[in-house]
């Protein structure tokens, strides 16, 4: 008895990309690419305008400004890769280097014991800041800023209490000076440009964190946070440690860049100004990195910091109204959001797998 074959229509195959289109894929591969070109064509403007940029002075000028902000700025967009803001490394970098200068300058410390509880004191902080964004659902812009202007306050009235001013200075002569000098401060001259040993950090923080994002299950954990928080839970992605995590991480940030600073200075100086903070937003949303989040790199936020230096040292050099700086950001800022708005409808329109 013969059975009746049941016809089989095939699924008929896409249709092939056009060129154009393929380069647009490419491109959104890459959300360091727009900040690459920015920046290559903001380092001939101020070239032209201002050709000692290009010397080692100015380069090494260039990347000492990029160093701290591309450090903060990595950490920052891991967190916004998340989906998540954080306003409090600027000030956790204050506070932590302040924590180390009252122990060694008033409790007569060494500074690798006073720099290892300036360090527990900014990974508190930021395990606090993660715990109360995963348990209450409040908003991570404003539980930092609250975080922010309590430490802020803080720092403030127990620098004046305790020292008497909101300067310390004179640390340099305290044991263990020469090994901490040596590992946050080392320079080296090359022609008239001074390079800092933040510059190594820069790039250690920039290969790490893209390391972790693009190869470790880890930076699938961030990317599905910020893409897609609640079928990413459905799926089994640890998206509570993945917040708290990236949290302690923007802490150790700001630990870091407070240790470079008091190395340098060798000493602290509270600033009651919010300016930091919002810088490091700017140079990962300048970067690529979406403000919705699941869309980013750790590359893109770098080069956003280096697009910062260039033109801030750039209109120093050409001779311009430093406050031609701000409006310059500004427009950066503005245009980096619109592209921003642009990959999000076409990420929308056609979700990555």
């Amino acid at each position: 008895m013969s059975t009746a074959q049941l016809p089989f229509t095939a699924r008929p195959a896409p249709p092939p990309r056009s060129p154009g289109r393929r380069l647009i894929d490419r491109a959104l591969a890459r959300p360091s690419l727009a900040a690459l070109v920015a920046t290559i064509a903001v380092v001939v403007f101020f070239a032209l305008q201002a050709p000692q940029l290009l010397t080692t002075g100015g380069i090494a000028t260039v990347l000492d400004v990029a160093a701290l902000l591309g450090i903060g700025g990595v950490a920052v967009a891991m967190l916004l890769i998340a989906g998540q803001f954080d306003l409090s490394v600027g000030v956790v970098a204050t506070g932590s280097s302040l924590v180390t200068a009252l122990l060694v300058s008033q409790a007569g410390w060494g500074l690798w014991p006073a720099l290892g509880v300036s360090l527990a004191a900014a990974l508190l902080t930021g395990l606090v800041n993660g715990l109360l964004v995963v348990s209450t659902g409040l908003p991570s812009f404003l539980v930092t800023l609250a975080t922010f202007l309590v430490l802020q306050g803080t720092s403030i009235a127990v620098t004046e209490a305790v020292a008497g001013s909101g300067q310390i200075s004179g640390l340099s002569a305290a044991p263990g000076w020469e090994s901490v000098r040596a590992v946050f401060g080392l320079t080296v001259q090359l022609g008239d440009g001074r390079f800092r040993v933040s510059l190594l950090w820069w790039l250690g923080v920039t290969l790490l964190a893209s390391w972790v994002l693009w190869r470790t299950r880890f930076g699938n954990a961030v990317l599905g946070s910020g893409g897609a928080p609640r079928p990413a839970r459905e799926l089994g992605v640890p998206v509570t440690r993945t917040t708290v995590t990236l949290f302690l991480g923007t802490a150790a940030a700001g630990w870091l860049i407070g240790t470079l600073g008091l190395v340098r200075l060798s000493g602290v100086q509270v600033d009651p100004v919010l300016g930091a903070e919002i810088e490091y937003v700017v140079v990962a949303v300048i970067g690529g990195c979406l403000l919705t989040g699941g869309y980013g790199s750790a590359v893109g936020a770098s080069i956003g910091a280096l697009l910062y230096a260039v033109a801030r040292e750039g209109i120093v050099l050409a001779g311009w109204d430093p406050r031609w700086f701000q409006a310059f950001l500004g427009v950066l800022l503005l245009l980096a959001l619109l592209a921003n708005g642009v990959v999000r409808r076409r990420l929308l329109a056609v979700p990555r797998s």
